[in-house]
C-alpha cells in the first residue's frame, strides 16, 4: 500500500473517530513533528543540566555496561 493510500485511509478513520483520548493523542504527535518544536526547550534546567552531565560522563568514559549492571543486581 503506498503513501497516498495509507494517507487517505487515516482521513476517513480520523474522520469518523469518535474517541477524545485518541484524539488528543494525535494532535500531540502532530505538534510535536513540527520542525520548531525541539523537545530539549520544553525541558526544565535542572533536567537539561542532568542530560548534560550523563553526556560529559559518557565522553570521560566514566560508565557501566549493561550486562555489569545486571550482574551486580542479579538481573
Amino acid at each position: 500500500m503506498g503513501h497516498e493510500a495509507i494517507k487517505l485511509e487515516i482521513i476517513e478513520w480520523l474522520a469518523k473517530l469518535d474517541d477524545s483520548e485518541t484524539i488528543e493523542y494525535l494532535k500531540i504527535v502532530k505538534d510535536s513533528r513540527t520542525i520548531d518544536n525541539d523537545w530539549w526547550n520544553d525541558l526544565a534546567d535542572a533536567q537539561k543540566d542532568g542530560i548534560e552531565r550523563g553526556l560529559d560522563e559518557i565522553k570521560r568514559g566514566r560508565t557501566i555496561s549493561h550486562e555489569d549492571v545486571k550482574r551486580r543486581y542479579g538481573l
